[in-house]
């Protein structure tokens, strides 16, 4: 256990004498923090990084430090990252998904942070009294209107086995743009007829059984919302809807190259982009004068090709495919 505590205090040491040193260059450090691992998620970060480079902020350069730090799904290390982090001093803080903005919020009130993949203070639940988010917080959110387009798309594509169109949904209870999502579809699928099967998902260890589980409840198609859990176990999600001949609707654009059949949402990439425009802005000046958090501009309409052949599913001309 001592050996163990010495190489923790060692390797915290080896952290503070970097940032120390990237600091008397002069060089800016980023913290990147990555909730969790996921191939549609990570076009944030690379987005992120092109915006900082088209404005001359480079690693090869050498005139910016970017310490990349992933969580892997684990609140625990989540706090554990930001807290160094902090403690180090970084310039900004760059966060991706929900979990990762909500924990720097709450770690630090001084350090600008840059979010992405993230929604409206509001619906994060970290709104002042002004229904604005903290002073420090910038960056890129999404609110849910686009849903009602993505979800809407669905009754005019898929014919139903029965009388009537049953869509299911997997959701996360414990994150709030989750819940907030499908209590928004149940709304609107209740206007255009479509029945809703929703069943809760907290973890993508589970998500083999929950999908099996819905799809023994005979719906027609299957739409993925805005949900970290999903994104993660969605591979195990296609593939479990593939053999009941089950097609996938959803508002990620990433989750299409997946193998979704179509979505209208935002592109991730593009996400981070905007976002990484702000942070770049900010380290030429090192002042957040006219920068705040904005609604990502640009949503695409797009669809699978392949997928959409594979059911028989003819799309819509102004929808455009992925390559």
């Amino acid at each position: 256990m001592k050996l163990k505590r010495y190489y923790f205090l060692a390797a915290a040491i080896i952290l503070t004498i970097s940032a120390c040193s990237s600091k008397k260059n002069n060089i800016p450090v980023v913290g990147f923090v990555d909730a969790f691992e996921d191939a549609t998620i990570s076009q944030a970060k690379n987005g992120f990084i092109e915006a900082l480079k088209a404005n001359g902020y480079s690693e090869e350069k050498g005139n910016i430090k970017i310490k990349y730090n992933n969580a892997q799904g684990s609140i625990p290390t989540l706090s554990q990252i930001i807290n160094q982090l902090v403690a180090e001093r970084v310039d900004l803080l760059a966060t991706s998904t929900t979990l990762a903005t909500v924990a720097a919020i709450q770690k630090t009130k001084t350090i600008p942070i840059f979010q992405m993949v993230s929604p409206t203070p509001e619906r994060m639940k970290v709104a002042g009294a002004n229904g604005k988010g903290p002073a420090n917080l910038f960056g890129t959110m999404e609110d849910l209107n686009y849903i009602d387009t993505s979800f809407a798309i669905i009754p005019k594509l898929v014919k139903p086995k029965g009388s009537q169109l049953v869509v299911g949904m997997i959701y996360n209870q414990s994150e709030p743009q989750s819940a907030d999502a499908l209590q928004r579809i149940q709304g609107l699928a209740a206007k255009l007829g479509v029945k809703i099967i929703a069943l809760p998902l907290n973890s993508s260890a589970d998500a083999q059984l929950v999908t099996q589980g819905l799809l023994g409840k005979g719906i027609d198609a299957f739409f993925a919302n805005p949900d970290n859990t999903v994104f993660a176990a969605f591979e195990t999600i296609l593939k479990n809807c593939n053999n009941k001949n089950v097609p996938i609707f959803t508002s990620e654009a990433g989750l299409v190259q997946r193998g979704a059949v179509a979505a209208f949402g935002a592109d991730i990439y593009q996400w981070g982009y905007q976002s990484g425009l702000q942070a770049a802005q900010y380290l030429k000046t090192h002042k957040t004068d006219g920068l705040k958090l904005e609604m990502v501009k640009l949503r695409k309409r797009v669809y699978n090709p392949a997928v959409a052949k594979h059911f028989n599913i003819h799309i819509p001309a102004d929808f455009e495919a992925v390559k």
